[in-house]
């Protein structure tokens, strides 16, 4: 009579059941872990293009407002430049609106100065814009006087007003007696004239109250 081992090949049986099972669960782990993995790849590679992109947006925007910000800096240099070359012109224009207003006065004031029977031959403005030399002729010596009292007192030039020279050429049956002069004065504005003597005057000390 044969007898047969059956529980031995059950055994083995589960044996490479439970094998097979627990090769399964690994296969299924791995597997698991994987696609975990792959879909945090994934996602953080998401992620990262994301931010990325907005980086790029915000360089491209701060680039932008950089490049703006640049075209009005360049306009407000510009229009400081303009801004100068107007308030130099304005400067040179008053500049020069006083330097025409003054030989018009001094001019105006010699001629209301003169008196009868006397004419001017040269006038010259000193390199200072403010001395003249005045050369004429008179017919008589007071004539000369009364021109130098004329021009003292017009406010327009500083006293006193000197006689550099002064010759009378004798008179002749054809030619009366003439008077050739020359003064040096000193072209002012009544205004300046008048801050020049207040600043001279000597100043009185105020009375002591007892």
């Amino acid at each position: 009579m044969i007898r047969i081992n059956l529980l031995a090949v059950e055994r083995q049986a589960k044996k490479k059941k439970a094998t097979f099972q627990a090769g399964q669960k690994i296969a299924v782990g791995c597997g698991l872990i994987l696609v975990l993995t792959g879909g945090a790849v994934g996602w953080r590679f998401w992620l990262l293009s994301h931010e990325s992109a907005d980086l790029d947006r915000q360089i491209a925007a701060s680039q932008a407002e950089t490049a703006r910000l640049h075209s009005i800096i360049q306009q407000v240099q510009k229009f400081e430049q303009q801004k100068a070359q107007l308030q130099q012109r304005v400067v040179l224009i008053e500049e020069l609106r006083k330097s025409q207003k003054g030989p018009v006065h001094m001019l105006d004031q010699v001629s209301r100065s003169l008196p009868t029977m006397m004419w001017l031959t040269t006038l010259k403005q000193d390199k200072d814009q403010d001395t003249i030399l005045i050369d004429g002729k008179s017919t008589t010596q007071t004539g000369v006087s009364d021109f130098v009292n004329n021009l003292e007192g017009s406010g327009y030039f500083k006293k006193s007003v000197d006689i550099v020279s002064s010759q009378a050429d004798a008179a002749t049956a054809n030619a009366p007696e003439i008077v050739r002069f020359q003064l040096k004065a000193v072209f002012t504005t009544p205004g300046d004239a008048a801050a020049t003597a207040k600043a001279a005057a000597p100043k009185t000390a105020a009375p002591v109250k007892k």
